[in-house]
């Protein structure tokens, strides 16, 4: 392709409303623009990386033996209705009317809709196993569309579904979808792991997340420092419990501690650390209230919370709630005389002569004890680990980041075929529960990925397999005939070789193409200018390092060829 002949609008300043590098570079670089909050236009040089990355996830999903299909964008509300998603997505579900005023929605993800496709289509166990996959765009109404195509309303998804006889197969099928997105995330050069994964609204109870450490992403990574073990925070164990022993309960006291409602100013007037402070927490489930307990050091993990409760509508209370049951004002809450259920974090529970609210104004309990002051109804981990923690295999330190999270993979099991019907007839002609799993990849994610780990205060550095052109040829005088003639030949040469390569065919300065390309990202940059006619040699400059390197016209496709064989 020639410049001249493509459309890659390149951007000199930073946009105003671009807050981390991917966006920035991907605006800059005229690989998108946006339409409204959360919305984009990928041009030219975008969708040609896009598209890059959708024959990379193709050819490794087909080569597993999956097989691609393509289901509607939109769907009838009813499906979600019998699986009881419509709750769990909320205000992120796109739904409309269709003129027969029946309820549809534009597809935030494909569980019901391939559970239904399958119910009707698969009888008998020898129809399985069956892995489906699809590579389409997904819709969720983002209450905070973010950090560019990280977090937007529409993005590109391949989203596979196994069917299987029994657990047992299940597990195959997992473990190959497993294997396969280490192949796709390998191929595509990115610097990533697998962690154990909380299952969320997708139901099931295995599950792992596909996760690039990098400090803009929204996912928190805990990742032991001595053995394999990492998980998303979500998931993630505490260390194991360690008693206050030998400590005598002292004499239940209250304490004035005017105007102040949290852990930080309660605790330095107190003297003491917030790890001997108790925080408690109202929420509210499925109409009912519960007062929720952890350590004043720690945070509610709702992922977990929500388990605990066998609810997916949890919240915290309102003010309102909050007065009317504690007595007190929002911050002295606390669990001494408490007329409601109370869940504490295992934490908790080892205690002794903690501080606490004094479910009245102004006012804390010192020396309170659980069971002895305060009745625990059940005890359970409900909190976020923090880097104070240590492995729950091998006790080592861990480390606490955050990560972009690429794939994610899971164990259904029966939670979507016991709601939607979907069975088959075994070996033995009994009616038995279609065992599903679901593996999903955000595509647009792995581009902002890779340029979050991959570029520098020029531009973006992209890897070969993901560049949206392998090779940048560039003239530097426009109006030199040797010099066009020779870029234009060497273009040619390596075009029909089959080497995916841009000619920088305008009447610029040699500086402003040099800046466009060092922000598009090009892997390899020839350069014919003054030392053709010099030493009858062309420049090589990779994108990735600072070496340059000289090859005449004759042998540039053998240099290129060699140079990419060492980036790939």
């Amino acid at each position: 392709m020639k410049w001249s002949q493509t459309f890659i609008p390149t951007l000199k300043e930073t946009p105003s409303d671009a807050e981390v590098e991917s966006h920035k570079l991907m605006i800059r670089s005229g690989m998108i623009r946006k339409l409204s909050a959360g919305i984009y236009s990928y041009l030219p040089l975008g969708t040609k990386i896009l598209n890059k990355v959708v024959t990379i996830i193709r050819e490794e999903m087909n080569k597993s033996g999956a097989i691609e299909l393509s289901l509607p964008a939109l769907q009838p509300l009813t499906l979600l209705e019998l699986s009881g998603r419509i709750d769990a997505f909320g205000d992120d579900l796109l739904s409309m009317k269709d003129r027969h005023k029946k309820d549809i929605a534009l597809s935030p993800t494909h569980e019901e809709v391939i559970t239904d496709l399958v119910k009707n289509e698969v009888s008998s166990y020898k129809q399985l196993p069956l892995i489906l996959y699809q590579i389409q765009t997904k819709f969720r109404d983002e209450a905070r569309p973010r950090f560019g195509v990280l977090r937007s309303k529409e993005f590109l998804m391949k989203d596979a579904y196994s069917f299987d006889i029994d657990f047992e197969k299940l597990n195959d099928s997992y473990q190959k979808m497993y294997d396969t997105y280490y192949r796709i995330f390998e191929r595509c050069k990115l610097d990533f792991l697998a962690v154990e994964a909380d299952t969320g609204a997708m139901g099931g109870d295995v599950s792992h997340e596909f996760m690039v450490p990098n400090e803009n992403g929204e996912d928190v990574i805990v990742k032991c420092k001595g053995c394999d073990y990492s998980a998303n925070r979500e998931k993630a164990e505490p260390s194991p419990l360690k008693s206050d022993e030998g400590i005598t309960p002292g004499e239940l006291k209250e304490v004035s501690t005017p105007n102040m409602t949290t852990i930080k100013e309660v605790s330095e007037f107190l003297g003491i650390e917030p790890n001997k402070m108790v925080k408690t927490l109202i929420y509210t489930f499925d109409g009912k209230s519960v007062a929720i307990l952890v350590r004043g050091d720690h945070d509610v993990n709702e992922a977990k919370l929500s388990k605990v409760l066998s609810s997916d509508e949890i919240a915290l209370a309102n003010e309102e709630t909050v007065v009317e049951l504690t007595k007190a004002p929002v911050g002295f809450a606390g669990p001494i005389g408490l007329k409601t259920q109370i869940i504490a974090d295992q934490a908790v529970t080892v205690l002794k002569n903690c501080v606490v609210g004094g479910n009245k104004a102004d006012t804390h309990i010192i020396n309170a004890n659980p069971d002895k002051d305060f009745k625990i109804d059940r005890s359970a981990d409900i909190r976020f680990v923090t880097e104070t923690d240590r492995c729950p295999k091998c006790k080592s330190e861990i480390d606490v980041s955050n990560g972009i999270e690429l794939g994610h993979v899971f164990k259904l099991g029966t939670r979507y075929s016991d709601s939607l019907g979907a069975k088959f007839l075994d070996k033995n002609g009994k009616e038995r529960p279609i065992i599903m799993g679901s593996y999903g990849i955000g595509v647009n994610r792995i581009l902002a990925a890779t340029i979050e780990k991959s570029h520098d205060s020029n531009g973006i550095i992209w890897p070969l397999p993901l560049a949206p052109y392998e090779v940048l040829v560039v003239p530097i005088n426009f109006k030199d005939e040797i010099i066009m003639n020779t870029a234009t030949k060497i273009y040619d040469e390596l075009c029909e070789a089959g080497v995916d390569t841009l000619l920088d065919d305008r009447d610029q300065r040699p500086g402003f193409k040099f800046k466009d390309a060092d922000l598009i990202g090009i892997p390899i940059r020839i350069t014919v200018g003054k030392r053709l006619k010099e030493t009858g040699e062309l420049e090589i400059k990779l994108r990735s390092k600072d070496e340059v390197y000289y090859a005449t016209p004759e042998n540039i496709l053998d240099e290129i060829r060699k140079l990419m064989d060492s980036l790939r």
